[in-house]
């Protein structure tokens, strides 16, 4: 539970304003004189140990009780106290922070009724629909209205806002923004080369050497990161984190943010580098932006200050002369947080703008979970715990998973939503434990079940189906710790892999996953193991089959010093695709 007091209201008379504060005031202490001392005392007492207070800016948070502040596990990409966000409505509908206005679900899975419920920012003007890369662009204002912008799916800034209309113009409008999501999906699929292992002639990599205050001075703060908890750890071996020895070679405890520094190591050892920028066709910019969001997700601290050091990146590109000359297209920066973590409004204070700045409207952004409606928007895959050294550390894997007894039909890692009345892991949760252990088991991540990845990896590779619902974020990482465990994802929601990962996940999607629609879920229409339950074993198996020998080597990250002959990881399909973009483009 989040409490929010915002103090910036309009400025009354300095008369009035003293009256209020008197009124106030006399109020207050007529009511609080009434409350014997002792129970007052042990109110107090019991808010103090319950309770999280977090102060940002000119706006007290206080979270009572919250899952989201002490369960590292159940931190998801994505996860911040309930500041400032959508409050659930009636009717599947959100009604934004001072706003009246609302929207209901939309309609967003590829060929069924899938709802996925956005957010809506009131803006008192509408603004002009003009030509660009954003979905906006692609509806006409003579059917959209009074649009004011485009948002990010569930958590802010998701869906075109303030339609207003006809149900039949909203439907309209729906299938335009789902065949705007999927264009561009299109596009980003079309940079992929045509052969696995692209030549580096003429197209070499060139990576900026940033002052260190961007990137490892950020990992030197990693013991006051985050505050119940030593993140240090997760940066060992090159931010691949400690070795799990009972899982085998090449298996390590690495945290879902660990992008960044991952990516940072393997490029800076790629046969495509070039150390002179003359030379290059993609530059990379390793600025670790997602850490530099998380050291003050929870600290009191301005604005200003959570953007100063992107503010800073910009001033110091401003004097580079490949930034300049292309205005940014052919530079990429790798953030290893989801978008929306960098797109603060002015209605909120979590994140930072940087993502809304207009120098970074040109350039590919890599990130773990992408606004869907933004065209430079990259998804890749969540680091998974397993990272391989070669080809062989691959087959050895891919035979173990093949060949392991899966004595679960249905399996769920995760934790209920009692803060999001609009969630279905309750209704999942209680479907799996009512039937027997055999067609379903829970790990309960509320408990801390899911802190060692040992418990995950040993019943994803003991599962057929792995549920995949939903958390703070539309993606989740559990989606590819159960892909590389051989466990079929279940999904409800397109937004969690459809519309996400362009480059490492097919465009058929029934290959890989079973999708089921999660209004069915939530309306009681559909119970999820007997649906599952009439998959024949045939057909679990060939998908199984698909995920294992032609998705699972490109979903991981091999390690610093990989060498693959046979496979591509996912680190190598990026680059290629990056490499073969801006190549086209010369």
């Amino acid at each position: 539970m989040a409490v929010s007091i915002n103090r910036r209201k309009s400025k009354p008379s300095k008369k009035a304003e003293t009256n209020g504060h008197c009124s106030c005031a006399t109020f207050l202490f007529k009511i609080l004189s009434r409350i014997p001392l002792g129970i007052l005392l042990l109110i107090l007492v019991y808010l103090w140990s319950s309770s999280t207070t977090i102060i940002s800016g000119k706006i007290v948070h206080i979270c009572v009780s919250s899952r989201k502040l002490n369960n590292l596990y159940c931190l998801s990409a994505g996860t911040q106290p309930n500041f400032e966000i959508p409050v659930p409505l009636i009717n599947n509908s959100f009604t934004s922070p001072g706003s009246t206005s609302t929207i209901k679900d939309i309609d967003a899975s590829p060929g069924s009724n899938s709802s996925v419920t956005g957010y809506v920012k009131a803006a008192s003007t509408p603004e002009p629909i003009t030509d660009g890369k954003e979905i906006a662009n692609a509806l006409s204002s003579s059917t959209i209205g009074n649009i004011k912008e485009v948002a990010n799916v569930f958590t802010k800034d998701s869906i075109p806002a303030e339609i207003d209309g006809t149900d039949k113009n909203r439907n309209e409008e729906i299938a335009i923004a789902k065949k705007a999501v999927k264009e561009q999906l299109q596009l980003h699929r079309s940079w992929m080369p045509n052969t696995n292992h692209a030549s580096c002639d003429g197209r070499g990599v060139y990576v900026y050497d940033l002052p260190s205050k961007f990137n490892k001075d950020l990992i030197g703060q990693c013991g006051d990161m985050m505050p119940w908890t030593d993140f240090c750890k997760y940066f060992k071996n090159e931010a691949l984190g400690e070795p799990i020895a009972n899982l085998g070679k090449g298996w390590y405890h690495t945290h879902q943010y660990s992008l960044e520094p991952i990516f940072h190591s393997r490029i800076l050892s790629h046969p495509c580098r070039v150390y002179n920028e003359s030379e290059a066709k993609l530059f990379y910019v390793p600025y670790y932006g997602g850490l530099d969001i998380l050291r003050w997700h929870f600290k009191n601290v301005s604005d200003d200050v959570k953007d100063a050091l992107a503010m800073d990146l910009m001033k110091w590109l401003e004097h580079r002369r490949p930034w300049v000359q292309n205005s940014g297209t052919d530079h990429v920066f790798v953030l290893g947080k989801i978008s929306w973590d960098f797109r603060r409004k002015n209605y909120t204070s979590w994140g930072t703008r940087f993502l809304e700045l207009e120098q970074m409207q040109n350039p590919i952004k890599l990130l773990i979970e992408r606004q869907p409606w933004e065209v430079n928007d990259i998804a890749i895959p969540h680091p998974t715990f397993f990272h391989p050294h070669s080809d062989d550390d691959i087959v050895a894997w891919q035979q173990k998973i093949i060949g392991t007894t899966r004595k679960n039909l249905v399996s769920f890692a995760g934790a209920e939503r009692p803060d999001q009345p609009e969630s279905i892991r309750s209704t999942l949760i209680n479907q799996c434990t009512s039937t027997s252990s055999d067609k379903c088991q829970f790990l309960d991540c509320k408990s801390g079940g899911c802190n060692q990845p040992e418990s995950v990896t040993k019943l994803f590779l003991e599962s057929e189906f792995c549920l995949q619902p939903p958390g703070d974020s539309p993606t989740r990482k559990s989606v590819f710790d159960s892909l590389v465990s051989g466990c079929i994802p279940v999904l409800f929601d397109p937004f969690t892999a459809y519309y996400q990962y362009p480059w490492h996940l097919p465009e058929d999607h029934g290959k890989y996953s079973v999708f089921i629609d999660q209004e069915e879920v939530r309306q009681m229409k559909v119970n999820v193991v007997g649906r599952l339950s009439s998959i024949s074993a045939r057909e679990r198996d060939d998908m199984r089959r698909y995920i294992v020998y032609e998705l699972l080597p490109g979903l991981v990250y091999g390690d610093s010093s990989c060498r693959f002959q046979k496979f591509q990881d996912a680190f190598s399909i990026t680059v290629n695709t990056l490499l073969e973009r801006v190549s086209r483009m010369q």
